[in-house]
């Protein structure tokens, strides 16, 4: 029984790794996506701060013509 015994001990020590790392990589994946999202986020706002800086300038060339 001793083999027996092996063969399952390994087996049960391969589902924990691969199941160890099924839960890293899907770790890794929901980081990547927050990071993207976040990424996202600071672009938007560059935009609109870019866009509101070009407005105020307008208006003010305007108000000094």
């Amino acid at each position: 029984m001793g083999f027996l015994d092996d063969a399952k001990d390994a087996a049960d020590a391969t589902g924990k790794k691969v199941g160890e790392w099924v839960d890293d990589t899907k770790e890794r994946a929901e980081d990547k996506v927050d990071e993207v999202k976040a990424d996202a986020d600071v672009k938007r706002a560059e935009a609109e701060r870019d866009r509101v800086h070009a407005k105020n300038d307008y208006k003010e060339q305007l108000r000094e013509s």
